[in-house]
């Protein structure tokens, strides 16, 4: 066994047994990289992230979390840290640029299916779903202040699928272009949460 597969196999112990999930659809951002090819990625920008800090953080997809939130999310986060959780292996995911990749999301039934594959499942106590207001700019680091003041879908009881949890959502009402997503799971069995940046591009 070369040096390189004992990494890798490390790594995917290392995110399987004590990381616990992310957006699947529309695809987070870390998660995007992550199918990419952690040590080969493909866009420009996630080859950043990697050549910047490394492929820990894609293998670790599933573990974007603060231990002891308990609702407090703006108080564990601090502005700029939003998409990395304030997790230090994640700060690569906090890099601004407008070129992370998005899902196309078009409005047709007027709502959103989304998918969070949880790969460890949790009583959950909510789903909340924000979007970036007219003000943000994706060059900058993402703030607090940079969301709309209330989430524009919030869930307590999802849908479970295996180890998918399937939510229906209101399409957020703004005008087409790109815009970040912010997911917060909060757990109720416990005040651990975790946090997604799901990058999007909102059609016509």
């Amino acid at each position: 066994m070369n040096k390189l597969t004992v990494i890798l196999f490390s790594n995917l112990i290392s995110y399987s047994c004590f990381a616990h999930g992310t957006m699947e659809y529309p695809k987070s951002r870390v998660y995007n990289c992550f199918l990419e090819n952690p040590e080969h990625p493909k866009s420009d920008a996630c080859k950043n992230l990697v050549n910047t800090y490394g492929s820990e953080a894609l293998y670790n997809w599933n573990g974007i979390n603060q231990a002891n939130a308990n609702d407090n999310h703006r108080i564990v986060i601090p502005d700029g840290k939003l998409c990395s959780g304030n997790n230090l292996k994640f700060i690569g995911l906090d890099i601004p640029r407008n070129d992370w990749i998005a899902t196309d999301l078009k409005n047709t039934n007027n709502e959103i299916n989304f998918i969070f594959f949880a790969s460890a499942k949790h009583s959950t106590k909510y789903f909340e779903f924000y979007i970036t207001n007219k003000n943000y700019d994706s060059l900058n680091l993402l703030k607090w202040s940079d969301l709309e003041l209330k989430p524009f879908c919030k869930i307590t009881k999802p849908n479970t699928n295996g180890n998918r949890y399937q939510m229906n959502c209101p399409f957020p009402k703004v005008n087409p272009g790109k815009y970040v997503i912010y997911n917060i799971w909060q757990r109720d069995d416990s005040p651990e949460a975790f946090y997604t940046c799901i990058d999007v591009n909102i059609l016509k």
